[in-house]
């Protein structure tokens, strides 16, 4: 009995303990639950910096495309509110208000002058508007050896172009037109097959997903040649997110897979890929990376360690993942922004971003990168190592902030690869950024159909998103390919072919 009671203080020490975690757990749900998913951070909040923190590689603020004005003040510059012209290129149609003729007329009983107009402008749109293209092809005969050949007089009829879907009443701009809805702009077929009575014509959402198939095929060339430029460049990003197929061989409809993405090519012709695999296993980036020399920075996913042990390519890690740890130990606090370890540790990776920042905005070239690095960002890595090496063992390893010390020192070989090249990214957003439109449309249609439904979806994804990161506007872009690369696959036209890869089109 005694013995008992001299353990309950220790008893009562371990389940507070457990409490703690229960309750940092709870705190952290609730949070992506209700609470906003960004990982910025206010002075209130955390106090470290006066002014907002941002990411190095992560889009500009939308809400710039508001502002046009930029005012001094102190030594920071501020946007003003206001509203951005409209644009000089769309087209005006002049909406003309005049005086009525009484008042034309001045209390003096001279007529007045026109001296000026006072222009004012509004957005405007035209709804779709959907048309038949008739192709006309015209039919020739000999006249003269009319009835004297014994086959009948020979007819020669013009031919046809070569179609994106042959024998089907798709153009190629009602192709892109469905392509942009579903993989661009999230709207699943369902929604299209709903939307299409509405300007004046019926198309099943089961013809439509067949039309996206064939697309994914015709369209195969050029994500080949798109392979092979990421093959042929030194530095790939990778990352992969689930997708679930209906109807799968061998497996239960419930059953994950997942979608595979690559960002690679040199800076100036970024290519973007994404591929089905219905496994998460280490034999898919080893079969996506064969042939790969250079440099693979991913998260720390312990997937990739197969392919990273091959001595041709260096394993790179990501910064922001680990800030993310940290991120979420501070959200879990019960008291926020007093986070201890999680805010000691969340600085230390502040100041690094600050450097990149610093770069970015300097508008540094690799090299110049790598000597900014090696003076301000190499000192606070050596800070950041000491001082994790001194905070060891001082909180529980099942706690956020424990998790989050873990991963940093798990990370660390790889994290600080960034410092032996200034092409490389502090992180692995440029590719989370291509993968986010997959993600977001994937809420929308929820799963593919079939695995050749997802290979598709694939394909289509990998030549929007690479379109996008190479400047081009997809709609226009995936016309001008389903407009000209079937005659170009039809004559195995080689240059025909690359010259429609995205970083080869000039636009107009």
């Amino acid at each position: 009995m005694m013995q008992s009671v001299a353990e309950l203080p220790q008893e009562n020490q371990s389940l507070k303990r457990h409490i703690a975690l229960l309750e940092e757990k709870l705190r952290l749900a609730s949070l992506k639950q209700f609470g906003a998913s960004s990982e910025k951070v206010s002075d209130d909040q955390l106090g470290l910096f006066n002014e907002a923190e941002e990411v190095a590689s992560a889009p500009e603020d939308p809400s710039d495309e508001q502002a046009v004005n930029v005012t001094l003040v102190g030594e920071h510059t501020r946007k003003a509110p206001g509203r951005k012209p409209l644009p000089d290129h769309l087209p005006r149609t002049r909406v003309e208000h005049d005086l009525s003729e009484d008042a034309k007329v001045c209390g003096c009983g001279c007529r007045k002058t026109k001296i000026g107009e006072e222009v004012s402008e509004q957005l405007d749109i035209i709804p779709a508007r959907i048309q038949v293209l008739q192709h006309v092809r015209f039919k020739y005969a000999c006249r003269a050896c009319e009835g004297t050949d014994d086959d009948g007089p020979t007819v020669m009829t013009a031919r046809l172009p070569p179609q994106p879907i042959p024998k089907s009443n798709a153009s190629p701009g009602l192709l892109a037109y469905i392509v942009i809805a579903k993989f661009c702009d999230g709207l699943p077929l369902y929604r299209l097959e709903k939307m299409f009575p509405r300007i004046g014509v019926v198309l099943l959402r089961a013809t439509m997903a067949y039309w996206m198939i064939r697309c994914g095929d015709l369209i195969e060339p050029l994500i080949a040649k798109m392979h092979a430029a990421q093959m042929a460049h030194d530095i790939i990003q990778m990352d992969e997110t689930t997708v679930q197929v209906l109807k799968e061989k061998g497996r239960a409809p419930q059953s994950q897979s997942y979608m595979w993405v690559r960002r690679g090519g040199p800076p100036d012709q970024p290519a973007i890929l994404f591929d089905y695999e219905p496994s998460r296993g280490g034999s898919v980036p080893a079969r996506l990376l064969e042939g790969f020399q250079g440099i693979l920075q991913t998260d720390g996913y312990e997937g990739y360690a197969g392919v990273a042990k091959r001595n041709d390519i260096i394993w790179v890690g990501c910064l922001a993942h680990v800030r993310r740890k940290y991120d979420e130990a501070l959200k879990a606090q019960k008291k926020k922004g007093r986070g201890g370890l999680a805010k000691h540790g969340f600085d230390f990776i502040q100041r690094i971003y600050r450097v990149e920042r610093e770069a970015r905005e300097r508008g540094l070239d690799a090299d110049q990168r790598k000597a900014l690095r090696d003076k301000k960002a190499s000192p606070i890595w050596d800070e950041l190592r000491q001082w994790l090496d001194s905070v060891h063992g001082q909180v529980s390893p099942q706690s956020l902030t424990g998790k989050a010390l873990n991963y940093t020192q798990a990370q660390w070989p790889r994290l600080i690869r960034t410092l032996d090249d200034g092409r490389i990214e502090v992180d692995n957003n440029h590719c989370e950024n291509a993968i986010r439109p997959f993600v977001l449309g994937r809420k929308a249609w929820l799963f593919a159909d079939t695995p050749a439904g997802a290979t598709a979806s694939a394909r289509l994804y990998s030549l929007i998103e690479t379109a996008k990161a190479n400047g081009l506007e997809p709609y226009a872009y995936l016309s001008q390919v389903f407009e000209e690369l079937p005659a170009a696959v039809v004559a195995e036209d080689e240059d025909a072919i690359t010259r429609l890869l995205p970083w080869n089109i000039v636009e107009e």
